[in-house]
């Protein structure tokens, strides 16, 4: 069984590295301007959690059902991805390509950072090489980031540890309003949304 969780593991991988390879890094538009493509990043980012998802689909046994799988994978970007903007709205780092003044941190290593501690955090169970292949990727977009001068090292380190925690958090927040084994439950009617405590 782990043999075939990991072939599977790969075989969600191989896919979307093969598209990645064909970004370029500067195209033009019908208009004359350019429009900046972000590399083999712009697919790779959503590698980690894409392969949570394929993997449950196949039945692969994570460690949470359904529903905790969605709500907290849910709450884990709504609270990385604040995080992000809320700072790159608020810093206005230039990026070293002078396109803009959007830098710090870097989305694209936070969505990849927060993907890969899903997989980590429902798969390590099954093998280690499950999430150290998350990271990998991971790390292989904070780098493609920093090469193709969208990012200074900072940006990226900075967008890395937010999606880790973010994802930590958004777990914790998870389990606390839904999770299975939570003291409180929330349920939503066509006119009220209702919250039960259990004592």
């Amino acid at each position: 069984m782990l043999k075939q969780t990991i072939v599977l593991f790969l075989l969600t991988l191989l896919p979307l590295s093969a598209i990645a390879q064909e970004s370029s890094t500067v195209s033009s538009t019908s208009e004359g301007s350019t429009e900046i493509s972000e590399g083999a990043s712009d697919y790779l980012r959503f590698a980690p959690l894409a392969s949570v998802f394929v993997l449950k689909a196949c039945g692969v046994e994570s460690s949470s059902s359904w529903k905790r799988l969605v709500v907290n994978s849910a709450a884990s970007y709504v609270i990385s991805c604040a995080t992000t903007w809320g700072l790159k709205y608020t810093i206005h780092e230039q990026r070293p390509d002078k396109t803009d003044n959007h830098s710090f941190p870097s989305g694209h290593t936070m969505a990849a950072f927060a993907g890969a501690h899903i997989l980590y955090k429902e798969y390590a169970h099954k093998s280690p090489w499950i999430a150290a292949a998350g990271y990998g990727v991971a790390t292989f977009v904070g780098i493609d980031r920093v090469t193709h001068d969208r990012h200074h090292w900072y940006d990226v380190c900075a967008g890395a540890a937010i999606g880790i925690l973010g994802t930590e958090a958004g777990y914790w927040l998870g389990d606390k309003i839904t999770g299975e084994h939570s003291q409180y439950a929330v349920a939503f009617g066509p006119q009220s949304v209702s919250l039960a405590i259990m004592f």
